[in-house]
């Protein structure tokens, strides 16, 4: 097939040579006032008195943060599925369905036609930073896998759709481009994941695959497909064209191991990614610790609010001009489909100012304090992974979440750790040392952990149940969040979702109580 890649290199240079002369303040201040301008004549945007609006200063001062419950009470519910004119004034064709990664409520996030097309210019950037770092490459020489949901949308009439962010992307595809991507429209449609997995994996064994994107605990179920098929579990062997292996949605250090696996003998680049239902946000421009650059000029308007401040009346609400290094943020975005100073859900830290990078720290709903403990999911995983190293162990995928004390037992409450380990499955002896070390880090780490735990005052040990490899993607498909763009947990404060999981975990692994 014809190898573009030639083209692409001519339009990295000039998009390279663009970044390099950007003011961040100077171009999220423009973002910001073309938004509010094409939307002053909304309900929003009248509402708002979009048309005074000339600064940052001015907007922050007339438009308050939201999250996405008011949104939908405000202004979409009662005119649900048509949203042309209330927040965003063009018509929205597609909704991409969503739900809270710990809590499982169901939203509809409005995509605009200039979302779409923002979202193919931050995938073409992906590529853009790909062939600066590897200037032999051919990745469009072949196939670009997008390992996603389905394009079979839910039609909610009025010329309205729903249905998955990566399917929703797929069908967005510009015509030029649909010729480099796999899967097939037909396949892509399939709404049966596992069945979906074995067909894409004999199909794209007779095609030139270059790239492939998903999320990692996807891609992973997807390589052991791949192994089944053809008795190699190693994507050289498999894929021998392979440049481009991106990734995002998860942390990824719990996978980090499991691709060096696969990856060996590759010479493919890992590049991670910040793509959301409410917008590309960023991408790995550089190496893997350098953060993720944000999208500036591509039709979003950061804000970045301290964690602790989120609770009060009148947060402190700074942008690319005034924010801090190293500070824990809440993200806050408005962008081109109508959301406006929309509280995303993420926390991140900023790395660098110019350009500006951050680096994901966690969700604000994924805190876990239960009990007045106050552990960052930063703190978890490094806690969970380091004991995991010392004891020789690989953690393919966990979820923790709070068990409360009740009146028939002796119980203060607890935390509960549902493991999915890789490989060699540890002895329940090893499985305590384990619990050990990973409750003593925390204790060191934090302040209030260790308040609680000090002598049992407050919290009984940690509860660690070692469940079968396969177990967390049965329970996400009885779930009906297996493939596509769903997220395992990593923290779980909803009851009903924590009983769900610890129930099929118990079903055939005894738990081990430190």
């Amino acid at each position: 097939m014809l190898d573009a890649t030639p083209l692409l290199r001519i339009y990295a240079r000039h998009r390279l040579s663009h970044l390099s002369r950007q003011h961040p303040d100077e171009v999220q201040s423009r973002q910001l006032l073309a938004l509010t301008r094409h939307a002053r004549e909304t309900r929003f945007g009248r509402a708002h008195g979009f048309d005074e609006i000339r600064s940052v200063e001015d907007f922050q001062a007339g438009v308050p943060l939201r999250r996405y419950e008011d949104f939908w009470t405000e202004y979409w519910q009662t005119a649900f599925p048509v949203l042309k004119g209330l927040t965003w004034p063009d018509q929205i064709a597609n909704l991409a369905v969503t739900s809270g990664t710990s809590t499982g409520r169901v939203k509809y996030i409005p995509i605009s036609h200039q979302m779409a097309r923002s979202n193919n210019r931050a995938a073409v950037d992906l590529l853009v930073h790909h062939v600066a770092h590897r200037p032999q490459s051919r990745v469009m020489a072949g196939k670009n896998f997008v390992l996603g949901g389905t394009t079979a949308l839910k039609d909610h009439g009025s010329g309205v759709v729903s249905g998955d962010l990566s399917g929703i992307a797929r069908l967005e595809v510009p015509p030029l481009l649909a010729s480099f991507v796999f899967p097939d429209p037909e396949l892509a449609r399939e709404t049966d994941w596992a069945r979906k997995a074995g067909a894409m994996a004999r199909a794209s064994l007779s095609e030139p695959i270059r790239s492939i994107a998903s999320i990692p605990s996807w891609m992973l179920l997807f390589f052991e497909e791949l192994a089944k098929i053809t008795g190699k579990r190693r994507l050289v062997d498999i894929y021998p064209g392979l440049e481009l292996v991106s990734h995002g949605g998860v942390d990824f250090a719990p996978y980090r191991e499991a691709f060096a696996e696969w990856m060996e003998g590759s010479h493919a680049e890992l590049r991670e990614v910040y793509p959301a239902s409410e917008g590309f946000i960023a991408l790995a421009d550089e190496g893997p610790e350098d953060g993720l650059r944000l999208f500036l000029d591509n039709g979003l308007f950061f804000e970045f609010v301290p964690v602790e401040e989120l609770g009060r009346a009148a947060p402190t609400r700074h942008w690319i001009a005034n924010a801090e290094i190293g500070r824990n943020y809440a993200l806050v975005l408005s962008n081109n489909a109508g959301l406006w100073a929309y509280v995303l859900g993420d926390t991140v830290r900023l790395v660098s100012l110019d350009p500006p990078r951050i680096k994901v720290t966690g969700r604000i709903s994924e805190y876990l304090s239960a009990f007045g403990e106050h552990l960052t999911p930063e703190e978890i995983a490094k806690a969970l992974l380091g004991a995991a190293a010392n004891a020789g162990l690989q953690i393919a995928d966990y979820s923790v979440g709070p068990v409360f004390p009740s009146s028939d037992t002796a119980s203060r409450g607890r935390h509960v750790y549902v493991i999915e380990f890789r490989g060699r499955q540890p002895s329940e002896d090893e499985l305590e040392s384990f619990a050990a070390e990973f409750d003593y880090t925390l204790i060191l780490n934090n302040d209030d952990y260790d308040s609680h735990r000090q002598g049992g005052f407050g919290m009984d040990a940690p509860e660690v149940i070692a469940v079968a490899p396969g177990t967390f993607a049965e329970w996400m498909r009885r779930r009906g969040r297996l493939g596509g763009q769903n997220k395992v947990p990593r923290i779980i404060n909803d009851p009903e979702i924590l009983t769900s999981l610890v129930g099929l975990a118990r079903e055939s692994k005894v738990a081990h109580r430190r």
